[in-house]
C-alpha cells in the first residue's frame, strides 16, 4: 500500500468514533455541572443504575448527568472516585486493570474551569477530554536539512510497550499547567534541562476520536517544538523511555505509517512535517485529508 494511502489508514482509525458503523449512536452525552463532558459507551450504561446518588440516566432526554445533589469539585470527584474503584474491585472493565493513580481534569472546554477530576484510565468508560503535550525536538543542519529526536518506549510501559514515539509526550495531570507539564515529561524521560525545554515554542494542537474494546479516547494533544543543538543527545530518565534515535526527516516520514508507532505520536509528527513544509499540497493529493484528520472536533 501507498505512503499516502497508509496515512489516511492511520487518520481513519484515530478517527473511528466518528466513522460509519462505529458506536457513536449507541452512546448517552455525558453532563457534569450542565456542561456537556463527554459520552458514555453502551457497554457502560447498565452499571450507572446501581449508584442513583452519582448517575442521574434520563431516558427522555438520552443522556447521563452526574448528580446536581453533589457539590463542586471535591465531591463530584469523591463520589465517582468511590464507584471507579468498586469497579476496579469488581473487574468490571478491562481499561481499570491499567489503574494509575493519576487523576485528570473534567472539563467541557481545555479554557473552562474543571468540574472535577478523575482516574487517568478511567477516562475512556465516559468518554471525557484527555489533554496531553507533545514534543517534536528536531536538529537543523547547516546545510538546512532536519533530523528529529525519536524516542523508543520502554517494555515495562503499560500501553504501547516498545513503540516509537515523541522526544518526550505525557498526558496533562490534574494541577499542572501545559508549558509546566510540557518542561516536567522533558527532564522525566529525556533529561532535557529546563533551561533548554522552556525554549520549546507552542506549534498548536492535535485532536482525534477513536474507540476501541476498552472505551472511547476523545484526545487533544498540544503541541511543540524544539530545536536542539547539534551536539545536545537526550538521555534516559524515569525509564519510560528505552532509547533514542536522531533519524532525517525521510526516515522519520516513512516510519509513521509503521506499526512500531505509537499512532497519535504519528500523527504529530504528520503535523510537523505539514508545517513545516516537509508535505506539500503541490505534490500530496491528500494534503487537505490530512490536515482536516488531524483537527478533529471533540
Amino acid at each position: 500500500m501507498a505512503w499516502s494511502q497508509r496515512v489516511l489508514q492511520l487518520l481513519h482509525r484515530m478517527n473511528s468514533f466518528h466513522a460509519q458503523g462505529s458506536i457513536k449512536c449507541l452512546c448517552k452525552p455525558f453532563y457534569v455541572g450542565g456542561q456537556r463532558v463527554g459520552s458514555v459507551p453502551p457497554g457502560v450504561l447498565p452499571h450507572l443504575g446501581r449508584y442513583p446518588g452519582v448517575f442521574l440516566v434520563d431516558e427522555g432526554l438520552s443522556r447521563v448527568e452526574l448528580s446536581s445533589g453533589l457539590g463542586g469539585y471535591s465531591e463530584r470527584s469523591e463520589a465517582l472516585d468511590v464507584v471507579l474503584r468498586e469497579w476496579k474491585e469488581e473487574k468490571l472493565f478491562d481499561c481499570l486493570e491499567g489503574w494509575r493513580d493519576e487523576k485528570y481534569e473534567v472539563m467541557g472546554r481545555s479554557c473552562d474551569p474543571p468540574l472535577m477530576n478523575m482516574e487517568r484510565a478511567a477516562t475512556s468508560l465516559f468518554g471525557v477530554k484527555r489533554y496531553g503535550v507533545h514534543l517534536n525536538g528536531f536538529v537543523r543542519r547547516s546545510d538546512g536539512q532536519m533530523s528529529m529526536w525519536i524516542g523508543r518506549r520502554a517494555l515495562s510501559k503499560p500501553t504501547y510497550p516498545g513503540m516509537l514515539d515523541n522526544m518526550a509526550a505525557g498526558g496533562l495531570a490534574a494541577g499542572l499547567g501545559i508549558k509546566e507539564a510540557l518542561v516536567k515529561e522533558c527532564a522525566e524521560e529525556a533529561c532535557v534541562p529546563e533551561r533548554l525545554a522552556a525554549r520549546a515554542q507552542p506549534a498548536g494542537t492535535v485532536s482525534y476520536c477513536y474507540e476501541d474494546g476498552t472505551g472511547i479516547f476523545a484526545e487533544c494533544q498540544f503541541v511543540y517544538d524544539l530545536e536542539v543543538p547539534t551536539d545536545f543527545t537526550p538521555t534516559v530518565g524515569d525509564g519510560e523511555v528505552q532509547e533514542f534515535y536522531l533519524w532525517p526527516l525521510q526516515q522519520v516520514r516513512d516510519a509513521i505509517v509503521d506499526s512500531d508507532f505509537k499512532p497519535n505520536c504519528a500523527l504529530v509528527v504528520l503535523d510537523f512535517m505539514i508545517r513545516h513544509g516537509f508535505i506539500q499540497p503541490d505534490t500530496e493529493r491528500y494534503y487537505h485529508q490530512f490536515v482536516e484528520g488531524l483537527h478533529t472536533t471533540l
